[in-house]
């Protein structure tokens, strides 16, 4: 093994839990903030038409689902769960198209889906507490 590819191994093997840590970041938060502000996001959501009953399972998923992807437990079933809700969301509260913001948000609920199928297909990499069980190994990429 060269140099080269010694620090290029030690690269993706970070950049794993560094990946976890960035794409989950956001719902952690967006969880905590409606934690916060409980009130005005269960009114915002039955003004789009969604129940406001479905909050605490938005708040579970979003900093449960988050939490498990920083740490990598669960991670598939986790991003595959994150993914369709990045989805659900962008269509139900981003579906204004005339508005150039609700057109980003739109496809940055799109993007983050496609990060989390990625997730989902190759699993959560170096660093992740679904490794442990794993016979490949605790650091296996390939989770």
């Amino acid at each position: 093994m060269t140099s080269e590819q010694g620090v290029q191994g030690k690269l993706q093997q970070l950049a794993a839990p560094a990946g976890r840590i960035l794409i989950a970041l956001i719902f952690i938060l967006a969880g905590i903030n409606k934690i916060i502000g409980y009130t005005g996001t269960q009114g915002y959501m039955e003004s789009k038409g969604v129940p406001g009953a479905l909050l605490p399972l938005v708040i579970l998923l979003e900093v449960g689902g988050g939490l498990a992807i920083v740490i990598g437990w669960q991670t598939r079933l986790a991003a595959l769960a994150l993914a369709g809700f990045s989805i659900l969301a962008a269509i139900i509260f981003h579906n204004n198209f005339a508005d150039q913001n609700q057109m980003i948000h739109f496809l940055k609920n799109l993007s983050i889906a496609g990060g989390f199928l990625f997730l989902f297909a190759y699993g959560p990499g170096a660093y992740a507490l679904d490794n442990r069980s794993s016979s490949s190994g605790p650091n296996d990429p390939n989770g």
